[in-house]
């Protein structure tokens, strides 16, 4: 039950995403006109403020699945107890219940972040770092999921650790990706309102540059993850980060793809849609890559007390 539980608050935590961008994209970022409200006098939206206002409002309502969903994942890591090595029941795995809570938290966050970017007028910075947030919250969600799947040991590399810090490098390298697609969404063509409202500001900052900018750093990311691929396979790397590694590429190059074909385009919105849907796959492509660089045994199972010895790597 817990592995569904995070399952699900990772799938939820992707869901947000996209329905943040479908706000961006509808023109919907102002439909409802203040925070925590929707209008001065009204939680709701009124008639009055169309499909807008449904839009934005709907997205507000789906934090509250979201934090549901996270409240599951909580309970079931907390709940599910187990024998310990002195036969008193323990909960199961508190660190996946710590992971549980960072989410939460982060979720209250974002939402508070979300109100300030509305109160704000969709300052693109704020806007940006709200992705950013989300994404953060993306990575927490997936480590929980993976972390449901493995023993309570100390982890132990499969790898030399420099093939882990290489792993860690295209992660920083498809992070930095994902923000500079950021700044290419606050200087581009969906500030977030109709576009005969001239009131929202963008970033000064020439489109086309942030785009190559963005574009760079995607070369980066493809190059560095066919080389972990080449170094993967000489070393006979652990199966899982193998094939890991080949689906980052396949997203990057169908991402990549996408991305082009949008900006020559004129960036249309259901595209710009998938392309934001994408890039929180890549992300997660990216982010389980060093996860099956190690291992974790079971050390109630086996009835033995953790070796601190064998070289660990990080969570």
């Amino acid at each position: 039950m817990v592995r569904r539980a995070a399952f699900a608050a990772l799938v939820m935590s992707v869901v947000i995403v996209v329905t943040g961008g479908a706000v961006r994209l509808t023109a919907s970022g102002l439909g409802c006109t203040t925070w925590p409200r929707c209008t001065d006098e009204s939680l709701t939206p009124t008639a009055e403020m169309g499909f807008h206002g449904i839009v934005e409002f709907t997205n507000r309502m789906l934090t509250y699945v979201l934090s549901a969903a996270v409240g599951w994942a909580i309970l079931a890591a907390r709940c599910h107890r187990r024998p310990s090595a002195g036969g008193t029941a323990t909960p199961w795995r508190r660190s996946l219940t710590r992971l549980g809570w960072v989410q939460f938290w982060l979720v209250m966050s974002n939402a508070v972040l979300g109100g300030i970017t509305v109160l704000t007028g969709l300052n693109p910075y704020t806007v940006a770092l709200h992705m950013i947030a989300a994404m953060a919250l993306v990575w927490v969600a997936l480590l929980m999921w993976e972390r449901s799947k493995e023993g309570d040991g100390p982890p132990k590399l499969s790898v030399a650790r420099p093939i882990q810090q290489l792993s860690y490098v295209l992660v920083t390298v498809v992070g930095l990706l994902v923000a500079a697609g950021t700044l290419v969404t606050g200087a581009g063509h969906h500030p977030g309102t109709p576009k005969d409202n001239k009131i929202v500001p963008r970033i000064p900052i020439d489109y086309d540059r942030l785009a190559q900018f963005h574009a760079d750093f995607a070369f980066v990311s493809v190059g560095l993850t066919i080389a972990a691929i080449f170094v993967f396979a000489a070393i006979k790397a652990p199966q899982p980060a193998r094939a890991r590694a080949k689906e980052l590429l396949a997203v990057l190059l169908l991402q990549g793809v996408l991305g082009f074909v949008q900006y020559f385009t004129d960036a249309p919105e259901l595209m710009v849609g998938l392309h934001m849907f994408l890039a929180t796959l890549t992300w997660i492509a990216a982010l389980r890559i060093p996860l099956a660089l190690r291992t974790r045994e079971d050390e109630a199972a086996a009835g033995q007390p953790a070796d601190r010895t064998p070289q660990t790597a990080a969570a």
